[in-house]
């Protein structure tokens, strides 16, 4: 019988603690591998007891280009912020909890049509349930680019914030290991390649304990023996995230703290005033080039006179910018005609895997 999330939780943090308390040698090797297996089997009855649970919670559709959460503590100026750079004229006070559901507006940046939600504000224990935060967080894990809002009075709620996402395994602008598994009927676990910095012997406690009995896996980078317990159950989010550093017009350090702030994290960091509307064109863009999105346009008929604007992922190619125009024109698709960055100069003939950019103006030519 799975048990309630809440025990399940505790209990994970008791064996954490008791893992954390034993010294590792020959005579406690057993007994550590017992606390990891434990360990896994909690994270994998926590995983079906998440899924039981049903809430009323905070749902948007999702709409646009991309979309962005502007995620903070109560009273770091998030709606005044989204105010600031979407269209939208949320209410604004000089004391907490004044947003009570997600708010969403449209941020219009190089044709681009980006959805910015204006998040409740996360306190401490969130990732425990407190002011609704597992329900917060979890809406903000849908979207595609995490604006950290935070208070440069207030500094130290960056780490508070990392704190409360880490817990619930959410890890910002670290790439995933890249991890394969094959289950096979019998044969037991085979470790092929192990990259990991994990001895064998306890990859294959971690599968134990998450009922993994027969696989082959390989694990092709540096990995925790939590984070692999997290990636294999299933739990593990990796986003991307920037910092905006609000309030800066109170605060006359505010460029020595920012430089701080992203070095110690390795995080980028805008210093901005939302109330002033101070740097807000360049956090605009900086959040648009983390979005990973580029916007090319195609050619108008003859006749018409404005150029059609579409939203590609960086890196694209012609076929990918015919793919989402019509899925027939990709049969249909002989070259195209590109002018713009990625071009060597105007009119350039171009096959289906040119690699378009910001910018492109393209011409789709159809075999005849």
């Amino acid at each position: 019988m799975v048990q309630d999330k809440g025990t399940l939780e505790q209990k994970i943090e008791e064996l954490k603690e008791e893992y954390s308390r034993t010294k590792e040698n020959k005579k406690t090797n057993y007994h550590i591998g017992l606390i990891r297996m434990k360990i896994a089997q909690a994270k994998r009855d926590l995983v079906v007891a998440s899924k039981k649970i049903h809430r009323e919670g905070f749902f948007v559709k999702k709409t646009g280009d991309a979309t962005v959460a502007l995620v903070g503590f109560p009273s770091a100026g998030k709606s005044s912020l989204i105010n600031a750079i979407a269209n939208t004229r949320n209410k604004t006070a000089l004391y907490a909890f004044t947003t009570t559901q997600i708010i969403p507006g449209t941020m219009l940046y190089n044709d681009a049509h980006i959805q910015v939600f204006d998040m409740p504000g996360l306190i401490e224990d969130a990732h425990l349930g407190k002011g609704g935060g597992r329900m917060v967080i979890g809406a903000a894990k849908s979207a595609d680019l995490i604006v950290f809002v935070i208070d440069v009075n207030q500094i130290q709620q960056f780490e508070k914030l990392m704190k409360e996402l880490n817990a619930l395994e959410i890890n910002i602008n670290k790439k995933r290991p890249y991890i394969q598994m094959v289950d096979q009927p019998t044969g037991g676990i085979k470790l092929e390649v192990n990259k990991s910095g994990l001895p064998e012997e306890d990859v294959k406690e971690i599968l134990n304990g998450l009922g993994i009995h027969n696989t082959i896996i390989s694990i092709w980078n540096k990995v925790s023996d939590d984070e692999l317990i997290s990636i294999i159950s299933g739990r593990a989010i990796y986003m991307r995230a920037i910092v905006s550093l609000n309030k800066i017009d109170t605060n006359k350090d505010y460029e020595k703290m920012a430089a701080e702030l992203s070095k110690k994290y390795s995080i980028e960091v805008i210093p901005i005033s939302a109330t002033n509307r101070t740097n807000l064109d360049h956090l605009k863009r900086r959040i648009y080039d983390n979005l990973g999105i580029i916007t090319v346009y195609l050619k108008p008929r003859m006749g018409e006179e404005k150029l059609m604007p579409m939203i590609l992922g960086k890196g694209a190619t012609v076929e990918d910018a015919a793919k989402k125009f019509h899925t027939s024109i990709v049969d249909e698709l002989k070259c195209a005609i590109v002018t713009g960055p990625s071009s060597r100069f105007p009119n350039q003939k171009v096959g289906a895997e040119h690699e378009l950019a910001e910018g492109d103006v393209i011409t789709f030519i159809k075999n005849k």
